[in-house]
């Protein structure tokens, strides 16, 4: 959890954790490059969240992918938009990408880096390590942080708001790449489409039935108040899917159309895709197996699938409970408390769903408080652009879920090229204006 407090004309204080780091940074970056003072007041070594593993800012405690960058994709237009405002967090992916197809996926560790580095070498930045409990009415806030918001401050947030809402999210695990039996997987992207990106582990139907059972069965970690109807359904763990019916992971996360077995020349009847997490290629995450089974469950799992017989478990999934406030109740259209104008949300704590959403929302509020403490008026971004709609759909959704980047928000139907294409041209004619 990191706070940053901005000396200017106001005092500015922004806490971040998972997810918030790409938010917060997203803030901080915003503001600094525009010559406003700031301090980050780091929390993360005094106290970490569960799923937080490193001091650095903008951890990726989920995925190391960022989603599809192409135009006819939504997460890919979303990308476009926020690269002509200038975001850190696409600049740094860019610069750490490893290959994943046409998905931006990151060394997680590099990525942290850069944007770390980025902050702490700006002459604007500072850091200081401490806590801070909730915003006062003197000053600018911002609020980015993220979903496990606990302690003091999510008290402070659950009394301003009307009490926050929840979902659970899981983490994939991740593997030694050494341990992976590549006479038996195979590298290859569906439909040779790409660079061979992916490592494919095939299942026949045996071994995918017997496999499908044991996740069934497995003992999994008891999360208090857990409840299924509040799983996220981009974040679904694999026992979860297993459980809506025997093949649902084979039309879901282990479809093996397009990605013949070049052993065999046919498909197989499953497969498991593991897609690299660092640039060496040291380490493989299991591409769609966020879980929260037991870590010897989830173990002995992975090692049925052919090819991970002797798989070693570099970082084991977890879940956590996930929070977000009634935005359209509480915040105005700059994300601003409506109760308490001096203060701004951002993040995933807003009711926006990924990680480059995520980091959207604090572009957009980062923008706006440059601009308060030059003294200029607040802009909003354009609706029919994909950070336009999504900053509209959780300040005015009249029954607000988590919601990522889609074309729906932008009424696209069939059109979507000519509509991603008018939401660019839209974007770089806001950017020229402000």
């Amino acid at each position: 959890m990191y706070i940053l407090i901005f000396h200017f004309q106001y005092i500015f204080i922004l806490s971040l954790t998972v997810g918030a780091g790409l938010a917060g940074s997203e803030v901080a970056w915003q503001i600094a490059s525009r010559g406003h003072q700031v301090i980050i007041h780091e929390m993360k070594k005094i106290k970490k969240s569960p799923v937080h593993k490193s001091d650095k800012f903008a951890e990726l405690v989920c995925s190391n992918s960022l989603k599809s960058f192409e135009l006819k994709n939504a997460e890919g237009l979303l990308k476009a938009e926020m690269n002509i405002l200038g975001s850190l967090i696409l600049s740094c992916a860019e610069k750490t990408r490893v290959p994943a197809g046409k998905a931006l996926a990151v060394d997680r560790e590099r990525f942290s880096d850069c944007i770390t580095e980025k902050l702490i070498q700006n002459e604007n930045v500072s850091v200081a390590e401490e806590e801070v409990y909730w915003p006062s009415e003197q000053g600018i806030w911002v609020i980015a942080t993220g979903p496990t918001t606990d302690g003091p401050l999510a008290e402070w947030i659950s009394k301003m708001t009307g009490g926050m809402f929840n979902f659970f999210d899981a983490v994939a695990p991740i593997l030694s790449a050494d341990s992976i039996d590549m006479s038996i997987c195979y590298v290859g992207d569906r439909y040779g489409v790409g660079t061979g990106d992916y490592i494919n582990c095939p299942m026949d139907k045996e071994e995918y039935e017997a496999f499908w059972n044991a996740l069934v069965n497995a003992e999994v970690i008891e999360m208090e108040d857990f409840d299924r109807k509040l799983l996220f359904e981009r974040c679904q763990p694999i026992e979860e899917i297993a459980r809506s019916g025997k093949d649902a992971m084979r039309y879901g996360p282990l479809r093996p159309v397009g990605l013949n077995d070049p052993r065999t020349g046919k498909e197989p009847y499953a497969v498991v895709q593991l897609r690299k997490e660092n640039l060496e290629g040291t380490m493989y995450n299991i591409v769609g197996f966020q879980t929260r089974l037991k870590w010897g469950e989830q173990k002995r799992i992975i090692q049925m699938i052919p090819g991970l017989q002797n798989a070693e478990v570099l970082r084991y999934g977890v879940m956590h409970r996930n929070s977000y406030i009634d935005s359209p109740k509480v915040l105005d259209r700059f994300l601003r408390l409506k109760s308490m104008p001096n203060v701004f949300f951002a993040g995933q704590i807003t009711g926006v769903e990924g990680y480059v959403e995520s980091a959207m929302t604090g572009l957009y509020v980062g923008l706006n408080v440059a601009r308060l403490l030059d003294g200029k008026e607040l802009v909003e971004l354009p609706s029919n652009t994909m950070c336009g709609a999504l900053i509209n759909y959780i300040t005015t959704a009249s029954e607000l879920k988590p919601m990522y980047a889609n074309f729906g928000l932008l009424h696209a139907g069939k059109n979507r090229e000519k509509v991603a294409l008018e939401a660019i041209e839209t974007m770089k004619k806001f950017r020229i204006s402000i």
